[in-house]
């Protein structure tokens, strides 16, 4: 079903790619069985000892409709067969970085696998009730940490090299370069753009993190006129989603095509009424982008903190039960619901300007990729375009929050083919 959108690129765009990656995947779990991690262990154990799970857990696989479409998993192959099966190909991928695929009727990357895994029961109601449950999401994030830790190995460097299944290869080091270059319109090298090792195997990575979280040579995304402030920098290097106006405090995000519901994206902090009637800019990043996040203001940081959410979740307008009517596109109204319900960070910051003053970034995870890592303190103060954390193993989208009465005017077109620049201008105060 893959409800993630092409632009985001987690995913290779020629479906078959990801097809015959899932199905390799599977057939390589079946024929080499092991003891499954402690922490899968545990999962297995939560599972068994809740009734409630139980039935959810093997009825949301049972409710994949037969229809013929649907007779397969999203990779195109029924392989995914129960809980049983699911926490088997869980524990292969523990211990298995996010893979580059070049075949001979395509490439691009496999950025979700965990999400291959539960794409189709999402999808049904049980999937809609196991992946909104506290209990779930809670071992999620342990299992989701454990690979996190692998991803910090140099073991998980390998898919870093440039054979024609690497990150370096040549279809891969193409791509990369060329999501960097078409945002600010350049045709540098990969080297020209980060700061890396070109004489090493792994261009100086010495892990699958380090790669995601590289870092921009000094003077490539230069800050958007540093000493007038009121410029506001874009945050991250990301593709414009969507500009809101007057948005409410409360409002039915589940529902496709509704605004954005103000206090649960800020998980009813007490300064969420600040807020209400205010502006929302939302983009997202792909699995090719930068994922290190940078001040939009000069100002202090008033209150900083990452809120727990749901990692799988999905709106019901995306279910089977929807009408195809409304599962139209369902992918994009989509990140609505992320913001209010995913696993986020809150980074609250008093603007220098006045005319600006609180506002908020908020860095959300998407699926796997929720690791929010804010590296700001409380009571610090930073300049635009200083770094405020970043995404492990990836990013998936962001919001940036302003108050009602601030006038704001020039913000990128939402649709745009290319990413914004990070630290380019995002918009201006209006005179």
């Amino acid at each position: 079903m893959s409800h993630i959108p092409d632009e985001h690129k987690w995913l290779p765009q020629d479906h078959r790619i990801h097809k015959q990656w899932l199905q390799d995947t599977v057939k390589h779990v079946d024929k080499n069985p092991k003891a499954l991690h402690p922490v899968l262990e545990e999962f297995k154990e939560m599972i068994e000892k809740d009734t409630r799970l139980f039935m959810l857990l093997n009825s949301m696989f049972e409710q994949i409709p037969h229809k013929k479409q649907y007779a397969k998993d999203p990779a195109g192959e029924r392989q995914i067969r129960d809980y049983h099966h699911m926490l088997q190909v869980m524990n292969h991928l523990l211990t298995t970085p996010p893979s580059w695929s070049d075949r001979e009727f395509g490439a691009g990357v496999v950025g979700l696998p965990f999400f291959a895994i539960f794409d189709w029961p999402m999808a049904t109601p049980s999937g809609f009730a196991v992946f909104q449950d506290p209990k779930v999401n809670s071992m999620l994030k342990k299992v989701l940490h454990v690979w996190g830790e692998f991803l910090q190995t140099p073991e998980s460097a390998k898919v870093l090299d440039n054979s024609s299944s690497g990150w370096f290869g040549d279809s891969g080091l193409k791509d990369l370069q060329t999501a960097a270059n078409s945002a600010a319109g350049t045709s540098h090298t990969f080297e020209d753009m980060f700061i890396c090792d070109s004489n090493d195997k792994y261009r100086g990575f010495n892990s699958w993190d380090n790669f995601f979280t590289r870092h921009f040579k000094e003077g490539i995304r230069p800050i958007a006129s540093p000493d007038d402030d009121n410029v506001i920098a874009n945050v991250c290097e990301s593709k414009p989603y969507k500009v809101a106006h007057d948005v409410k405090a409360h409002e039915k995000f589940w529902i496709k095509g509704q605004p954005y519901s103000v206090r649960n994206m800020l998980a009813h902090d007490e300064l969420a009424d600040q807020f209400v009637g205010g502006t929302i800019y939302q983009a997202f990043l792909s699995a090719l982008s930068y994922h290190r996040w940078h001040a939009p203001v000069s100002g202090k940081i008033v209150k900083q903190y990452v809120v727990d959410g749901t990692y799988f979740s999905e709106p019901p307008f995306t279910s089977f039960e929807a009408s195809d009517d409304k599962k139209s596109g369902g992918e994009n109204v989509g990140q609505e619901y992320l913001s209010a319900m995913a696993a986020r960070g809150l980074i609250f910051i008093e603007a220098d300007n006045s005319a600006i003053g609180l506002m908020c970034v908020i860095p959300i995870g998407m699926v796997e990729v929720s690791t929010v890592d804010i590296v700001v303190k409380e009571g610090q103060h930073v300049k635009k375009g200083d770094e405020l954390g970043m995404f492990h193993f990836g990013g998936s989208t962001h919001c940036v929050l302003f108050r009602k009465g601030v006038k704001l005017e020039g913000f990128p077109e939402p649709g745009r083919k290319n990413n914004v620049p990070v630290r380019s201008e995002l918009c201006r105060v209006s005179k």
